[in-house]
């Protein structure tokens, strides 16, 4: 095998280096407290829905979490080897348009560690191999019913204090004849068989999978990790902070001048850290490849996403946006409904006065009266 020139290998490092380092910035520090504080706190059967744009950061929000939950449990972890902290799972997107719900079952239980997976059964064992006791799990062929059983069964066993599931967005793809809602019911019901908190992290697709019905409603707590925008002082200078974190941190004995592109940087990485943390890795191995000491101009634009990217991203951000806002009106429709007061809005627009006033007939005009000293022949006349 073939040894990895040494300057190369340098590069593979450095630039490894800065792909795991992570910027705890105010966004996702304040995400990351609504987030345990949700898992913690929250009824065991609860479902947690962490959503935001895309390259936002919410895988490394997810991590984060994991880390702190497997932190607080180490004793427990210690004097039960049995148990997990947490489980942790993508929701992989479905090749027929459906998803499928056996595969989801078999990497959940990959996660907790059960061997065999495809060699154990849910019955008693026939044939020859009658006297042997049964087993856990069912065979690759079989239904999706007893995947769900054996998870149910593992998760019991292995206590996670919760149920963490990436991508849940792709929960929503359904083939004809199934309703949304039942996707969220088998989830909503394996929580009740478990009693564990299942979060599921998503794009601002996962709006349309949490407020289906009345009880799912209420037994679904909101986390939004929300990009930071540039109409907003405190969150263009937080911008800022973050772009010049990241200089410092890049695998380069030369300085880069990132701060002076910072709204190159915005403009193509719409304020999400995430997008903005992976175009610098892509720049930096486009340096270091060229045998650049820094990150430069050239290096930015040659790895940034394209215009029409960003504006397909944008039109997704925008409109995950606007679902979240509660305006005014539909407060005061809410009140309505249920017989309270209906209040005005603090912030109530002034009416807009006209930039001319009409007069009453006969009334002069202000500008017409003499203004300064008027002498006696003029006031004689």
């Amino acid at each position: 095998m073939a040894e990895m020139p040494r300057n190369q290998a340098g590069h593979e490092s450095r630039l490894d280096h800065f792909r795991a380092c992570t910027i705890a910035h105010p966004r996702l520090l304040k995400a990351k407290e609504a987030l345990m504080n949700a898992i913690n706190g929250a009824e065991p059967n609860s479902l947690v829905f962490v959503f935001g744009p895309t390259g936002v950061g919410k895988t490394t929000l997810r991590l984060k979490a994991e880390q702190l939950i497997t932190t607080e449990l180490l004793n427990d972890l210690h004097e039960d080897r049995t148990r997990i902290p947490v489980v942790s799972v993508e929701a992989a997107a479905p090749e027929s348009g459906c998803f499928n719900w056996r595969d989801h079952y078999k990497r959940i239980l990959r996660q907790l560690d059960e061997p065999l997976i495809d060699y154990k059964v849910n019955r008693p064992p026939e044939g020859r191999c009658a006297q042997t006791s049964a087993r856990f799990m069912p065979p690759s062929r079989a239904v999706g019913t007893d995947y769900r059983y054996a998870v149910e069964q593992a998760i019991r066993h292995r206590r996670p204090v919760a149920v963490m599931i990436d991508e849940a967005q792709h929960l929503g793809k359904i083939g004809s004849g199934r309703r949304l809602l039942d996707q969220l019911d088998v989830i909503k019901s394996i929580a009740n068989q478990t009693n564990t908190v299942r979060v599921l992290f998503g794009t601002y697709d996962l709006l349309a999978l949490r407020n289906l019905n009345g009880q799912l409603s209420r037994r679904s707590i909101d986390v939004h990790l929300a990009r930071y925008h540039a109409d907003v002082q405190e969150d263009r200078q937080i911008f800022i902070n973050i772009v010049q974190t990241f200089e410092k941190e890049l695998p380069f004995p030369d300085p880069s001048d990132l701060v002076r592109n910072r709204e190159f940087l915005y403009e193509r990485s719409l304020g999400c850290i995430g997008v903005l943390k992976q175009w610098l890795v892509r720049a930096s191995s486009a340096a270091l490849q060229d045998g650049s000491q820094n990150v430069s101009l050239r290096s930015l634009e040659s790895q940034a996403l394209c215009i029409a990217q960003c504006e397909q991203i944008y039109a997704e951000i925008a409109d995950g946006e606007r679902k979240l806002e509660e305006n005014g009106n539909a407060v005061t429709r809410h009140r309505g409904k249920l017989g309270l007061t209906v209040h005005e809005p603090v912030n109530k627009a002034l009416p807009s006065t006209p930039r001319f006033q009409l007069r009453r007939p006969g009334q002069r005009l202000p500008a017409r009266d003499t203004v300064g000293r008027v002498d006696a022949h003029a006031a004689a006349l």
